[in-house]
């Protein structure tokens, strides 16, 4: 965390903070993080839509520690999506030890995710981020990855211990923002970043039920396909613009929800179930193998459907 990041937690109101970290990140999505020259004309554009955004973060929290993490998601997520499609729900344990692993397109793809899981012992896992730790109701239910790989050891036994105890877990594998599996190229391929740590998780654990869950049409074409994210040379860097050009139009007209998202969850499964799944590297290649034939499965579904 910056020493700026660290002012503006410690001394804001978490609607200040907010306000001012969204804005930060409108700038870093378009290259414009460290411009001197027009900064407060360019803070004052993305004032309105970064409010906004932080009042309806604040309000999402508050209601986190009303009614708790899935009904508020349930609550919340239709400001952001036209429509929400579940496949596999009924494949989600109600009890035990349960390990979720799903891609990571970003945007609204852990609000769907916590709209999708029934499971009041939910916990997931995340990276440390000033925004989260600005929302305190939601951050009692993250455990937090540290930046240095010499202390994340704790992660391992905090999430291990949570699924001895009978609770749930929520992780992203690839430990990064992925392509949407349906409006962007490479979501195939990026499975092959996915961490070996799923593996760990499982054998430690072998009593758990696994299910993987898949996330796509959180991303709005014409967002991130618009010929000024080509103003960024590097794809991630574009990628990133569009998600920030859908996020200032979605603000700028609260009525405009132009996404049908999808989640579609796989069949529960234990360790024990994958042949070879006393090696790490088998069991993640196994587990990898599956999340690729529902990437398939939501592109291909995706393709009929504008067939019609």
């Amino acid at each position: 965390m910056t020493t700026l990041e660290h002012s503006i937690l410690t001394q804001a109101s978490p609607l200040q903070a907010l306000t001012a970290i969204n804005t930060q990140d409108f700038l870093t999505a378009f290259g414009m993080e460290n411009l001197r020259r027009g900064r407060k004309a360019l803070d004052a554009l993305c004032w309105l839509p970064s409010r906004r955004f932080a009042r309806q973060m604040v309000r999402y929290d508050q209601m986190v520690g009303e009614l708790g993490l899935h009904t508020a998601s349930q609550k919340t997520l239709p400001h952001y999506v036209q429509r929400l499609e579940i496949e596999g729900q009924q494949n989600i344990p109600a009890s035990g030890p349960l390990l979720v692993l799903s891609n990571h397109p970003g945007m609204t793809d852990s609000l769907v995710l916590f709209a999708s899981l029934q499971r009041a012992n939910l916990r997931i896992v995340a990276a440390q981020r000033p925004f989260l730790e600005t929302l305190p109701n939601i951050t009692r239910r993250l455990i937090y990855v540290p930046e240095q790989d010499g202390q994340r050891m704790g992660v391992v036994r905090a999430v291990v211990s949570h699924l001895r105890s009978g609770g749930a877990i929520l992780t992203f594998p690839a430990g990064q923002i992925e392509p949407d599996p349906i409006s962007m190229p490479g979501a195939v391929q990026s499975l092959a970043g996915w961490s070996e740590s799923i593996a760990i998780f499982s054998r430690l654990v072998p009593e758990v039920k696994i299910v993987l869950a898949i996330v796509s049409g959180v991303l709005w074409p014409a967002a991130t396909q618009s010929p000024i994210t080509r103003l960024r040379r590097q794809q991630k860097d574009r990628e990133r613009m569009g998600a920030a050009i859908q996020v200032l139009i979605q603000q700028t007209l609260p009525f405009f929800k132009p996404v049908t998202t999808r989640v579609v969850f796989s069949q529960a499964f234990t360790p024990a179930d994958i042949p070879g799944s006393n090696e790490t590297s088998s069991l993640t290649r196994a587990i990898t193998a599956q999340a690729r034939r529902l990437i398939e499965y939501s592109q291909k579904k995706n393709r009929l459907e504008e067939m019609q």
